[in-house]
């Protein structure tokens, strides 16, 4: 599909565009996402239903804008997603600018993904399913910040459906946001020199993301915070003055928007007493806002694996 022709028609026609090869239906979520009445209650609808104001993007694109859906278990694809927000040399070529709600706005979007060795542009209309008034999928942060929901349904549309997107692989979602390579570290067996790993991929703004042992379709919450089976995004690592030394710590970022580790190097633990003022006010958030630190040492034994992305070896 063209996205300018199709744009331009619709613009000509006065009509908003309705994506007949991604339609609002049943068959676009999956017939075993949910249970067949609920199925029967999604409706779909226009972000000029819901908001009287929309936009695209607001003050840019950050991984704080994503909260994941109740329903749909992608925090692989979210991971990779809140990584790519931090690194715009990337988001440029997957969420073009020459859209949005304010001008030539045809209900009409587009969005790239890296497929088989090509950039494949994927459009789609803005309809959004929705059950029981909630959304069905990812929804914004900001109630009227639409580019979450947006490129996750145009990955859906990519995928098939969006029962296609629950449960999968983070590698593959790193490779489809950036046409690079990836690398998958154990943190069972580590490399002895992962801190050393951690600060070059850093300095290098690759995309990074780690995933924790368990079954994902459970998705159980420990006492200390960590999710089993679940996807996060490591969104940086630094060496700090603590005590008499030096300290590795690593900044982890949940897709649920929310739930954090509680152990040492967490928001309000002891460690950070030990920490000079202007460094921990720089590197602290202090809000459930499901980004944390914590110590090398820690990211071992409660993650298995941790993935490097980026556009060369």
């Amino acid at each position: 599909q063209d996205f300018n022709r199709q744009r331009a028609f619709c613009l000509k026609q006065g009509l908003l565009f309705e994506d007949a090869t991604f339609p609002a239906h049943v068959k676009s979520i999956g017939p075993n996402l949910l249970p067949e009445d609920q199925l029967r209650q999604i409706q779909w609808k226009r972000p000029i239903e819901l908001q009287k104001n929309p936009y695209l993007i607001m003050d840019g694109v950050s991984r704080f804008d994503i909260i994941q859906g109740y329903q749909l278990g992608d925090c692989w694809l979210l991971a990779a997603l809140g990584s790519l927000t931090l690194q715009k040399q990337f988001l440029a070529k997957v969420l073009p600018k020459d859209q949005g709600f304010q001008d030539d706005y045809a209900g009409i979007f587009h969005f790239r993904f890296w497929q088989y060795g090509d950039w494949v542009d994927v459009v789609i209309d803005d309809r959004l399913p929705f059950l029981n008034g909630r959304y069905l999928s990812v929804h914004p942060r900001t109630s009227n910040e639409f580019w979450p929901s947006l490129l996750e349904k145009a990955y859906a549309k990519l995928r098939g459906s969006y029962q296609n997107l629950h449960g999968g692989y983070l590698s593959d979602a790193l490779v489809d946001l950036t046409g690079g390579v990836q690398v998958q570290l154990s943190l069972k067996d580590p490399p002895p020199d992962l801190e050393e790993i951690l600060t070059a991929a850093d300095k290098s703004q690759c995309l990074m993301g780690c995933s924790t042992t368990g079954q994902w379709r459970k998705n159980i919450e420990l006492k200390n915070g960590i999710v089993q089976g679940h996807a996060y995004t490591v969104t940086g690592t630094v060496k700090i003055r603590y005590k008499n030394g030096w300290q590795h710590i690593i900044r982890l970022w949940n897709p649920w928007g929310h739930g954090e580790w509680n152990g040492p190097w967490s928001d309000n633990s002891p460690q950070w007493d030990h920490v000079e003022p202007k460094c921990r006010e720089a590197l602290l958030r202090n809000k459930d806002d499901g980004e944390f630190w914590m110590s090398c040492e820690n990211f071992q034994e409660q993650f298995s694996w941790l993935y490097i992305c980026n556009d060369t070896p």
